[in-house]
């Protein structure tokens, strides 16, 4: 009975936003609705009443969807990407809507207000997004003053990226902003990421260079940090980079990847009839492919030995499922939420307990990587 009434709930939230609110949002400018909806998100967040309203109308639990990754315990699988709460000022709410964890950021050592001009896109047709942020964030001193010594409720995991300031040229000046991100936030958060994909840059993403990437890594490697260590691939780059990179990877203590970034190069998008702007990333149903394609060479390479969290295209329970299959351990996603609704989280949750139960799973770990794609 409580599966039937979860579910009868999850479809009048759905129906209620999509015919109604997201007609209204989708009526004014993306960034501004983000804007204001991450501030009406910090005042859910700040008081236990309604932090307690927002669990009854959207969370969902079930025990096959419990798994512990590298000594970190996940209530369940889906989680919001980095790029949505950039700030890191959504963290006590976000438990709430029934993730099961989340990551903030991309954080920078030097603080960046946005590149100029007009910076997300909807994709209405395609169910897609293309984001030209350029990393925008307050920078790593003002967000650690504000999240540092915070309990946590759930994982939530720091992403780290290079700032965006052209005057970073010297490969050296650029690893150790790095690393200053990095040792400011070492113990806090359940793991780090870092970002070497952001397509929208100035600096562009140096550290897909194989030789460069190994210098960041052997720098990072001195950091005496306790939490694991992954890396955010671009799905634009060729399956032999990719492949030359995790080599390196196996030389460092590089413990996942999240697959993947924002699609840049157009040609991997699957795009209906949108018009496209030709800057930024493409994130949602058109860089669902590309995503999915990198997993599946992620978890073929590794054997199984590395945590991947697939991120790209997750609007349903199967969309999810399929990155599962393909070797993805955990789940992000951002568009899905904008398009489908809230409760779209919980709706995946539910959706991914049913789907385990009839393949025959009794746990989310052992559906993991069991589609087994022939190599290209």
């Amino acid at each position: 009975m409580k599966e039937i009434l979860i579910a009868i709930r999850n479809s009048l939230i759905g129906s209620l936003y999509r015919q109604l609110c997201r007609r209204i949002f989708f009526c004014f400018d993306a960034e501004r609705v983000h804007d204001r909806m991450v501030r009406f998100g910090v005042f859910l967040g700040g008081n236990p009443a309604t932090k307690k309203a927002v669990a009854f109308s959207f969370s969902y639990s079930h025990p096959a969807l419990e798994q512990t990754l590298l000594g970190i315990r996940f209530k369940n699988p889906i989680g919001l990407s980095a790029g949505f709460d950039k700030d890191a000022r959504l963290t006590r709410l976000m438990p709430s809507v029934g993730f099961g964890f989340c990551e903030v950021g991309s954080i920078t050592a030097r603080p960046y207000a946005g590149n100029p001009g007009k910076r997300l896109w909807r994709l209405v047709n395609s169910r897609g997004l293309v984001i030209n942020y350029g990393l925008k964030n307050e920078g790593a001193d003002e967000i650690y003053k504000r999240i540092t010594g915070e309990r946590f409720e759930f994982p939530v995991g720091i992403s780290v990226a290079l700032s965006n300031d052209q005057t970073l040229c010297a490969s050296d000046e650029a690893i150790e902003d790095y690393c200053t991100t990095l040792r400011l936030f070492k113990e806090c958060g359940a793991y780090t990421t870092v970002n070497i994909s952001c397509p929208n840059t100035l600096l562009g993403q140096p550290f897909v260079d194989p030789i460069l990437l190994d210098r960041l890594l052997g720098r990072i490697d001195r950091i005496q940090s306790p939490k694991p260590l992954f890396l955010k691939l671009s799905p634009d780059l060729s399956q032999e980079t990719i492949d030359r990179l995790l080599e390196v990877c196996v030389s460092h203590r590089v413990a996942g990847y999240i697959c993947s970034n924002l699609v840049k190069d157009r040609s991997h998008a699957r795009l209906a009839g949108d018009v496209v702007p030709n800057i930024g990333g493409i994130s949602g149903k058109p860089m669902e492919d590309a995503a999915n394609a990198l997993i599946a060479q992620v978890y073929r390479w590794t054997g199984g030995t590395a945590v991947i969290i697939g991120c790209g295209g997750v609007f349903s329970a199967q969309d999810a499922y399929t990155k599962i299959l393909l070797g993805a351990s955990l789940i992000q996603m951002i568009t899905g939420m904008i398009y489908q609704g809230p409760q779209v989280v919980s709706e995946i949750n539910q959706g991914l307990a049913r789907l385990l139960h009839k393949n025959g799973f009794a746990n989310i770990g052992e559906a993991v990587g069991t589609i087994r794609p022939v190599a290209q």
